[in-house]
């Protein structure tokens, strides 16, 4: 437990505080169940659709998939440890390698990415209640208009984007342990709901279709591997965020084995699971419809029986539910709170994120859905890749998994470094970012391809991997000269160190 003295701290509130003994109550069932219900959402199930549109076949696709998320795995429970170890969450460990202040940068850069992916998910979600309800009530298609055309919002797709948008943000308000029982609930009605879908694309298609026997495009290897590389950084970075913010999640586990059991478990098979029920279901809709629709929400608008239809559109709403409120609340929120500890609760963050995620606009996001492996899954993952790089090195190299907690919540502690910021994790981060800028650019269509060399902007094709390991190198190369503290495990102990 966090002595009383760091309870005045500006640092400190009890979000953020270490989470106590008795309240770890999480088993390798509940992180198996986490990511279950996480992988089980519709970006998902259309992933591996952005895969087969580059040239894959199918199974080429779901290898890519497997591999990008056995991938991510590794920092992810690397980066669970001190959360399981310790009961901190995500900001407050950043705080040992980028300073008490500076811990706000790679909170920042998560915070803002899971705001994009709040208001998107609450989208989908909402608009899966819209095309239930509008067959018991037509009219809600032909409800004057509201809002300007400029925002592209139709009102009754709006009424339930807000509704949606609202049910999200009080089960967020309900606090963690209503989170954990919703992602359980999941867990159990969305494989049982995902099976029902895949055995009636089966029966209803007379075997597996025709995309499991479409061949390849690409004419020979070269452009295979062209292709397969960007896609493999794309997977990696789809789960990117969570391998940063793991921490918020493994603070509440029993123990170092159930989390570290219950992802390895939970996330690499059902992404890769879920996956295959998408392409599987697709290349269905192609003999039952003479059209490929990899949009489930499009797909249930299609069934005749209007009790199915809502059946599969509760289903898409309790599993876009369930997914945002573990991915893009918990984590954005906790890192809002720590902007300002003792002004920023975990509710008030939670509701700045909502509103964000109100303000991207999120319908026009997914009405213009180009670019979303290339630019905007390997974007992001080029900045993520080298914080996490930054944290694992400090961590387990640096630090050799001791941490002094009280220190952590203290301003003027060891982690303070040059006024709250650790100079040498920042410049870290901008030589691991610094590669990847080139080919952004390029890909953003920003610059002429020509004026940067081809290798430089190929670079961007690795983003997450370029960025993961030139920040880890290097800032494993400036920390080379400074003095760690040491620790006794008396002082760890009192600190809230429970093993």
């Amino acid at each position: 437990m966090p002595q009383p003295s760091i309870q005045n701290s500006s640092l400190y509130n009890e979000d953020l505080a270490p989470v106590p003994k008795s309240k770890r109550t999480w088993g390798t069932w509940n992180y198996a169940a986490l990511w279950i219900s996480m992988s089980l959402c519709i970006p998902t199930y259309m992933l591996a659709s952005s895969l087969i549109g580059g040239g894959m076949n199918w199974w080429q696709a779901i290898l890519t998939i497997f591999l990008g998320n056995t991938i991510v795995l590794i920092p992810m429970i690397l980066n669970g440890h001190a959360g399981a170890k310790y009961g901190i969450p995500f900001p407050v460990f950043a705080r040992a390698s980028f300073g008490t202040r500076g811990a706000n940068i790679p909170a920042m850069l998560r915070a803002i990415v899971a705001c994009g992916w709040f208001g998107i998910q609450a989208w989908i979600g909402g608009f899966a209640l819209y095309q239930m309800m509008v067959l018991w009530i037509p009219s809600l298609s032909t409800l004057p208009q509201i809002f300007p055309d400029s925002f592209g919002l139709k009102t009754g797709p709006a009424i339930f984007f807000f509704l949606f948008w609202l049910l999200n943000i009080w089960v967020a308000y309900l606090g963690v342990e209503s989170i954990r029982k919703l992602l359980v609930f999941k867990a159990i009605f969305l494989p049982i709901a995902a099976l029902a879908l895949l055995f009636w694309a089966i029966w209803a298609s007379n075997g597996l279709g025709p995309i499991l026997s479409e061949p390849s495009k690409f004419s020979n290897s070269g452009e295979f591997w062209k292709f397969f590389f960007p896609a493999l950084t794309g997977m990696v970075g789809f789960w990117a965020t969570l391998s940063l913010n793991i921490p918020d999640f493994t603070r509440y586990a029993k123990n170092q084995k159930a989390q570290i059991n219950g992802q390895a478990i939970g996330l690499a098979p059902s992404m890769t699971m879920f996956a295959f029920v998408g392409v599987v279901v697709t290349s269905a809709t192609l003999i039952i419809y003479h059209e490929t629709i990899w949009d489930p929400v499009v797909l249930a608008g299609r069934f005749s029986n209007k009790l199915l239809v809502s059946i599969a559109m509760i289903a898409v709403a309790v599993s876009t539910l369930a997914t945002n409120i573990a991915a893009n609340i918990v984590s954005p929120a906790n890192d809002f709170a720590n902007l300002a500890p003792k002004k920023i609760s975990f509710k008030t963050g939670g509701m700045i994120t909502g509103i964000i995620g109100l303000l991207i606009f999120p319908w026009k996001l997914v009405a213009d859905p180009t670019g979303y492996i290339f630019t905007w899954l390997v974007g992001y993952s080029s900045l993520l890749g080298p914080v996490g790089g930054i944290m694992i090195i400090d961590y387990y190299v640096i630090r050799k998994q001791k941490l002094n907690v009280s220190e952590l919540y203290n301003s003027y502690g060891n982690y303070r470094y040059a006024n709250g910021f650790n100079n040498k994790a920042i410049m870290a981060l901008l030589l691991g970012i610094l590669p990847n800028v080139p080919g952004f650019l390029v890909t953003i269509h920003a610059i002429n391809p020509d004026s940067v060399p081809g290798w430089v902007a190929n670079l961007y094709h690795y983003a997450w991997f370029v960025g993961f390991f030139v920040s880890a190198i290097s800032y494993s190369l400036l920390m080379k000269k400074v003095t760690i503290p040491e620790f006794k495990n008396e002082e760890l102990i009192l600190s809230g160190e429970v093993q």
